[in-house]
């Protein structure tokens, strides 16, 4: 079975990174070929900003993934060991912010709105917030239906 990553990009662990969490589950569930096929295991987006905060190269992230299949806690504690001198919390809070409050292209918008069903209102929904929908419904659409 594929599995949608329920993990919200607003989520983070005990490093106070937001994403971190999802990027972690997507990563590993790609590597053991359980990740809902429309789903990127690392994209161009918050997973790639995420990644660059931390220094952290997008090769390496996966290797050790589908090498060691770390526990969440155990990532932190890698990112920390290698590549903890980059840590920067004020790039952290830049990057938690942008999380917070990036938007969604229109386009982009439309279409997680119109395949939830949920007709736009132009209320100011972030795409946190929108991602969270469109995972939920692919999410009912591909169990639960």
């Amino acid at each position: 079975m594929k599995h949608v990553p329920l993990i919200p990009s607003t989520a983070c662990g005990p490093l106070g990174v937001k994403h971190l969490p999802r990027l972690w589950l997507k990563v590993s569930l790609r590597t053991q070929d359980k990740l809902q096929d429309d789903y990127h295991s690392i994209g161009p987006g918050f997973d790639r900003m995420t990644l660059d905060t931390l220094g952290v190269p997008a090769e390496e992230f996966e290797h050790y993934i589908a090498e060691d299949r770390p526990t969440y806690i155990e990532l932190e504690a890698w990112i920390i060991k290698n590549y903890g001198d980059g840590l920067d919390p004020m790039k952290i809070a830049t990057l938690n912010r942008i999380i917070e409050t990036y938007q969604h292209d229109p386009e982009t918008r439309a279409q997680i709105l119109d395949e939830a069903g949920i007709q736009d209102d132009k209320s100011m929904l972030t795409a946190a917030v929108l991602n969270n929908i469109d995972d939920w419904t692919v999410f009912h659409k591909s169990v639960l239906e």
